[in-house]
């Protein structure tokens, strides 16, 4: 079960960096990547996302050790086209890869008005939304499409074939945080299925299947050979689709049933692909699109929509600012332990 409040310890951003960092660095990163997975994983942690924070890290040092995964892989950019950029990760991890060709995405951006960045032979294992807030950030808009492994059956399918295919947004807000939302298409994060089971819960109807096709609420049903299902039926399966081919299909990444990780055991990373298209809205017809984004919330709000997406991120991440990153004792000595193993 989770542990409760008093069980729990409070650290700065920056210690729990260093120690995932060290963690990565331990277990066969190299430095540069090691400090990249390492800001993902403890800005999740910092803001309140438990199911892409450090719940993570043993998948990661699973994978590590596994060999399924290349930590120090070095990713190779390619200027495809005006508006295009292509990376492959060589089999490495999909933040450095990003990370790599950055700068020229946003050149690409602010020259052309949009600009692609498709990876592929990568692996994305964390939450998206850090992917694309930095772009919101400096005015830009951002949207990323990554699929996962084989863990959702299609709408009216019989067995699982789509990844849980998340996709982020972020927009410059005027006066305000940007407007960000990261969601998977299946009805659940395969994350928080595992939390479920972990912690003992049940889950809510519609979210899984068991092995033999047959509604379940149990989380390890789900886990032991089933399968989630998309989010509105047929909509959120649709959705899914379309991440499979703008993330694998474009990117010349694998399909979500497209890769064997059969010959190495403890793997959990999918080898996969992500796009990123990022735009600079100041080409359009005006240049207040940040305005015209809080005259939106605005008007949402006074609809009846108090909360925005990426609200409960802000409150975290303020809160955690204030007193430190909330982790569980236990697990941090786990952290701990692991930033010294060989």
């Amino acid at each position: 079960m989770q542990s409760d409040k008093a069980q729990q310890t409070h650290i700065s951003f920056d210690e729990l960096h260093a120690l995932l960092a060290r963690i990565f660095a331990r277990h066969g990163t190299s430095n540069e990547v090691a400090a990249i997975l390492a800001s993902n994983c403890a800005s999740a942690q910092r803001d309140g996302a438990d199911s892409h924070g450090i719940f993570r890290i043993p998948g990661y040092v699973a994978t590590l050790q596994s060999g399924w995964v290349d930590g120090k892989a070095v990713p190779q950019v390619t200027d495809a086209a005006p508006g295009f950029i292509a990376v492959d990760a060589k089999n490495g991890f999909a933040q450095p890869a990003l990370a790599a060709a950055r700068a020229l995405l946003v050149e690409k951006a602010r020259a052309n008005g949009i600009a692609l960045l498709a990876i592929h032979n990568s692996h994305h294992f964390a939450a998206l939304w850090p992917d694309v807030e930095p772009f919101a950030r400096e005015g830009l808009v951002a949207l990323s499409f990554v699929n996962s492994m084989a863990c959702v059956v299609p709408h009216g399918g019989k067995r699982a074939l789509f990844g849980t295919n998340p996709i982020a947004f972020a927009a410059p807000r005027a006066g305000h945080e940007p407007l960000v939302f990261d969601l998977a298409t299946s009805a659940i994060a395969n994350g928080d299925v595992q939390i479920a089971a972990r912690e003992g819960r049940m889950l809510p109807e519609g979210y899984g299947v068991d092995r033999d096709g047959r509604p379940t609420c149990d989380p390890r049903a789900i886990l032991d050979g089933g399968a989630l299902l998309p989010f509105g039926g047929y909509k959120g399966s649709a959705l899914s689709m379309m991440v499979e081919l703008l993330a694998a299909a474009l990117t010349g990444g694998n399909f979500s049933f497209d890769f064997d990780w059969s010959g190495h055991p403890g793997a959990q990373t999918p080898r996969t692909g992500q796009l990123l298209i990022v735009i600079d809205p100041s080409k359009g017809a005006g240049s207040n699109f940040a305005a015209r984004t809080e005259l939106l919330v605005q008007q949402m709000q006074d609809a009846g929509q108090p909360r925005q997406p990426g609200d409960r991120r802000y409150r975290e991440r303020a809160q955690s600012a204030r007193a430190g990153i909330a982790v569980d004792s236990e697990e941090l000595a786990r952290l701990r332990q692991l930033a010294e193993a060989a």
